[in-house]
């Protein structure tokens, strides 16, 4: 067993775990009709997330959105946001960031699918004031596979108790922001 399998397992016991009634899987089927819809290909992990654990429903706080509608979801998301972000003179939404779960308040963890760790990046609107939305881009983490072993330990930024740790790493802007919100890429 490789480390990510033993990576989705571990999540899986921890999804079933945390939750009754988890919705079920998706099929490869599934996975290439979001592909298709999205124009991109999920990171790799992220697909085996939804393949192997659930469509959606486990992880922190709000839990991952499922992929597809109706309502809510992954592919809804994405197309939404990229849509508002068509032709405008500042895009707030990158390509190839597919949301995965909301905090609240319009913020988004998303998946940077062309990064080849999938890093995760916080979408956080409120420090918007006009202009460029780079500012409203953060580093989460440098790979999902380790924003999941954070989730998995309870070390996250997100945890209730976080402000009360001493070793509490908070993300950090996003150095790429500017020229992927600038590019469409």
């Amino acid at each position: 067993m490789t480390d990510i399998d033993h990576l989705v397992q571990r999540v899986a016991d921890r999804a079933a775990a945390d939750n009754d009634g988890l919705p079920r899987p998706v099929d490869d089927a599934r996975i290439q009709e979001a592909e298709r819809r999205l124009g991109i290909a999920l990171h790799p992990l992220l697909a085996r997330l939804y393949r192997e654990v659930a469509d959606g429903g486990f992880g922190p706080d709000y839990r991952l959105l499922p992929l597809l509608g109706p309502g809510p979801s992954v592919v809804g998301e994405y197309l939404t946001r990229r849509e508002a972000s068509a032709g405008a003179e500042h895009p707030e939404w990158p390509a190839g960031v597919v949301p995965i779960l909301t905090w609240g308040c319009a913020m988004y963890a998303g998946v940077d699918c062309l990064s080849a760790d999938g890093q995760v990046l916080l979408f956080e609107p409120n420090p918007y004031s006009g202009g460029s939305w780079e500012r409203c881009w953060f580093l989460d983490s440098a790979s999902l596979a380790a924003w999941l072993e954070t989730w998995l330990a309870g070390t996250g930024w997100f945890e209730e108790d976080a402000a009360d740790r001493d070793d509490l790493v908070e993300p950090r802007p996003w150095e790429q922001a500017a020229n992927r919100l600038s590019s469409g890429a």
